[in-house]
């Protein structure tokens, strides 16, 4: 398992760090092939980063942003990650082209295979930023989940619908052969609590018990963005 390790005093510098490398990173993406993709997670630890992103100086008209894991929410919802994206990174000045994870209307399965057609367009990501939960999910890859052999398979499509008792609302998630496709990636996580999840994640072991394994034992470097 390749990891390197970024620790920072505070949150406050830890976001600041991770929007300049990720926006280094679009913008030679942007450089070599005239676009750039970025998958970004939801929940609380990345709203700093993403307003911090928000307001980097880059061709955002030629960025898409999607998102690495969603609930089957609409945006008006307090829960939506695609929410957390408008209010943090759209509202900072970014103006990049978003590509949801939710379809109104549409039950997961229906809309599932519009989601997989959009995503492909932009596979394989340049830029995944991830974060881990206590349970060592990440994304919404949670042990438990109904289809998480699935999900973590080489066989797995780019998105998946998934339940698990410790997700509440149905999700939807990127799989693990686009996470681990990803050209870079980044892990964000905050707390010791959280950092001593990892470091049993670190030793080898079932995927399904720790499902953020399959990124830390993917085939390219994953760097650790850590704050306490």
């Amino acid at each position: 398992m390749s990891l390197e390790r970024r620790r920072f005093q505070d949150r406050s510098e830890q976001a600041e760090a991770l929007a300049g490398q990720v926006a280094a990173d679009l913008s030679a993406a942007i450089d070599a092939g005239e676009s750039a993709s970025l998958a970004v997670p939801g929940g609380s630890t990345p709203a700093a980063f993403l307003s911090a992103l928000g307001k980097e100086e880059l061709a955002w008209d030629r960025v898409c942003v999607t998102l690495t894991d969603e609930r089957w929410v609409p945006a008006s919802s307090p829960r939506s990650n695609q929410r957390l994206l408008q209010e943090r990174l759209l509202a900072s000045g970014a103006k990049p082209r978003v590509l949801p994870l939710y379809r109104a209307g549409l039950d997961p399965d229906r809309g599932l295979s519009a989601l997989a057609a959009g995503l492909e367009e932009i596979l394989p990501l340049d830029v995944c930023v991830l974060g881990m939960g206590e349970d060592r999910h990440t994304a919404s890859l949670f042990p438990g989940a109904d289809r998480l052999a699935l999900a973590l398979s080489d066989a797995a499509p780019p998105v998946l619908a998934l339940s698990a008792p410790a997700a509440g609302e149905l999700r939807v998630s990127l799989t693990a052969p686009v996470l681990r496709a990803a050209r870079k990636t980044y892990l964000l996580i905050s707390g010791p609590a959280k950092l001593a999840a990892l470091e049993s994640a670190l030793v080898p072991g079932p995927l399904e018990e720790a499902p953020v394994r399959c990124v830390l034992g993917g085939p390219g470097p994953v760097t650790l963005f850590y704050a306490p």
